[in-house]
């Protein structure tokens, strides 16, 4: 294998393939890179247990400049080390050529490495799966339900279930929902070309974190399809796989209560900026809440800290009917929440101190909906 290509667009594929590499793999060869070059130009793979991406880097593309003398494949390991390599290289262009077996030289103008690479046969394939049933998201859109659900992902592996995010398809409708039974996240959307499919899975919520870091504005939609235990991600040069987790995911509808006692309409970063403000002195103490309370058609965040000190604010609102409230909870995940909704305003619905409140868009308030389920704190 021999060929020489633009160092600066070779680097930016190879780090899209670099996401999907574990320096911990269980499996040796997969700490590494393999690149195949034939007539099509430069496929690069890189894989993990859980998201596997594959790109292709073409002959046809003008920016890469790429020429390929020899045909063959090969996988580099370390990939991070390869990477390296790679970025310090002095020149714009440089050569890769395999010799004596799987020896790698890498060149460019008077820098040369030699380094061991593994040979490509041993690499794990990668899944094969049927595209036929696939339907197309627009890409702003689908990193935006990521960033609206991965919040409330569990990160705890006693309920692997609970790692990913649940994403239903039916009757022409999108439902993203997510919990780590402290608090939930649910988006619902429409999609079109979706009318007479019908979907069930559970995707790993770290894969769908670096899908959103390979998708870069440039792109308009991907392409989706699903297979039994897997799911594809693809544009127009790259494939992304991810393992679905296995089990079934618990049934959140009943949740989302269908009634409130009090709700409090105001503008999320009103909000956002008295939490944060209170949270300075709750992270500081032993106990992490911070109180809300309505009283008196007055709105108040709370955070008292033995340890530390107290901080009282008065929270200005748009609009307030109900009863009187006092419920607790933990800062971070009400951040968290209101992180995801910009600045919008908010209706926070509260049904009693010690059941769950929710907060949704004061618009379209059935498509978005977060949940956060309160501290039960000594009076």
């Amino acid at each position: 294998m021999k060929f020489t290509v633009n160092r600066a667009t070779f680097l930016k594929k190879l780090k899209d393939v670099q996401l999907a590499v574990s320096s911990r793999a269980t499996i040796p060869i997969l700490t590494g890179i393999k690149l195949i070059a034939d007539s099509e130009g430069i496929k690069m793979t890189g894989s993990n247990s859980d998201i596997s991406i594959e790109t292709l880097l073409s002959v046809t593309d003008e920016k890469a400049g790429l020429t390929i003398e020899e045909t063959g494949q090969i996988v580099l390991q370390p990939a991070r080390f390869f990477s390296d390599i790679v970025n310090k290289l002095p020149d714009e262009t440089f050569t890769v050529e395999v010799k004596d077996g799987v020896q790698t030289s890498i060149t460019s103008a008077s820098s040369a490495f030699v380094i061991n690479g593994l040979d490509a046969v041993n690499y794990p394939h990668l899944p094969e799966i049927d595209t036929e049933q696939s339907f197309t998201l627009p890409v702003n859109l689908l990193k935006k339900i990521i960033k609206q659900t991965v919040i409330a992902v569990s990160t705890h592996e006693s309920r692997p279930i609970l790692t990913g995010i649940h994403f239903t398809i039916e009757g022409g409708k999108l439902k993203a929902v997510a919990t780590d039974s402290h608090r939930l996240s649910q988006r619902v959307i429409p999609i079109e070309g979706t009318e007479n499919l019908s979907h069930d899975l559970v995707i790993p919520g770290k894969s769908l974190q670096e899908l959103t870091r390979l998708l870069d504005e440039s792109l308009d939609e991907i392409e989706v399809t699903v297979a039994e235990n897997q799911i594809l991600f693809k544009t127009e040069d790259t494939y992304f796989y991810s393992r679905l987790l296995e089990g079934n995911y618990p049934d959140t509808n009943r949740l989302i209560p269908d009634n409130s006692s009090t709700q409090l309409t105001l503008d999320a970063n009103v909000l956002l900026g008295a939490v944060e403000r209170a949270s300075l002195l709750s992270h500081e103490g032993k106990n992490n809440v911070v109180k809300l309370t309505v009283k008196d058609n007055s709105v108040e965040i709370t955070g008292n800290s033995p340890e530390v000190g107290r901080v009282n604010e008065q929270v200005s609102f748009n609009d307030l009917n109900g009863e009187d409230m006092e419920i607790s909870f933990n800062p971070d995940y009400l951040k968290a929440a209101l992180t995801t909704f910009g600045p919008v305003e908010i209706t926070v619905k509260l049904i009693s101190t010690l059941r769950p409140f929710v907060l949704v868009p004061s618009e379209d308030n059935d498509e978005f909906i977060q949940l956060i389920t309160p501290i039960r704190t000594a009076s």
